[in-house]
């Protein structure tokens, strides 16, 4: 369910900016530092957007494999300690010390 309101929230914003881009369609300069070009507003709108998500979405997948990670870690920590309750709560039998004693009690 948090992955469809995701989704949808997700269309919703992109059709926020595709609208609000549309509307700004004039030319306007961007400087890059070492040269300057004339770009449409919704080109540099709808740029920044798509790099804007693409920097997300890498901080999101590194985000995912530090995840993973951990909970590998965790699993393999899990899996001791359950084997360390089991050897405790299970001691191991005594060894055989002999036979018993079958000499019938004196009276």
């Amino acid at each position: 369910m948090k992955t469809q309101w995701s989704v949808i929230l997700g269309l919703i914003f992109a059709l926020v900016i595709a609208i609000f881009a549309v509307f700004n369609v004039g030319s306007v300069p961007v400087d890059f530092g070492f040269t300057e070009v004339t770009l449409p507003l919704i080109v540099v709108i709808l740029g920044c957007t798509l790099i804007g998500g693409l920097i997300v979405g890498a901080f999101g997948i590194v985000r995912q494999f530090k995840l993973q990670k951990r909970i590998k870690l965790l699993t393999a920590d899990l899996a001791k300690a359950n084997d360390t309750i089991a050897k405790l709560e299970n001691p191991p039998l005594e060894p055989f010390s002999g036979l018993p004693d079958t000499t019938a009690p004196s009276i």
